[in-house]
C-alpha cells in the first residue's frame, strides 16, 4: 500500500486566541497545493467525539464511519482507487458531514452511544 500520511495541527492566528473560540471546531478543508498536489485526492481519517474512526475526502465527495483504523484507511484507498490517496490526519476529533457511507452498523451503534452519554449525564446529576 502506497499513500501519503500527513499530521494536520490547526493553530489559530494569535489574534483569535479567545476561550470560546479555542474549543470551536473549523470545517475540514483540502490541504494546500503546496503540500499535496491538488491532483492527489485526500482524505481526512480521524476520530469523532464517539471514539469512532472517520473517513471524509477532503472536497466532501464521500466519507464514512468505522470501527477500526485500518478500515478507515483502506475505505479511503477503494474510493481513490486506481490511484493512491494522501491520508490527513487531523489532530482534533470530527464528525462526517456527508453520507456515511462505511459501515452502516458503526453509525448505529454511534447514535446509541450518544444516547447513552446524555442519559449517563442526566443520573449523574
Amino acid at each position: 500500500m502506497a499513500a501519503i500520511a500527513l499530521q494536520a495541527v490547526h493553530r489559530l492566528p494569535e489574534s483569535r486566541t479567545t476561550a470560546p473560540e479555542i474549543g470551536a471546531t473549523s470545517a475540514l478543508e483540502p490541504p494546500d497545493p503546496d503540500v499535496v498536489s491538488a491532483a492527489i485526492p485526500a482524505f481526512f481519517i480521524g476520530r469523532n467525539r464517539s471514539g469512532l474512526w472517520v473517513a471524509r475526502e477532503a472536497k466532501g465527495r464521500a466519507g464514512g464511519l468505522f470501527l477500526f483504523k485500518s478500515s478507515a484507511i483502506d475505505f479511503a484507498n477503494r474510493q481513490s482507487a486506481p490511484v493512491r490517496c494522501a491520508l490527513v490526519f487531523p489532530a482534533k476529533t470530527f464528525e462526517l458531514d456527508v453520507t456515511n457511507e462505511g459501515n452502516p452498523l458503526v453509525a448505529l451503534a454511534a447514535r446509541w452511544l450518544d444516547r447513552l452519554k446524555r442519559r449517563l449525564t442526566r443520573l449523574a446529576r
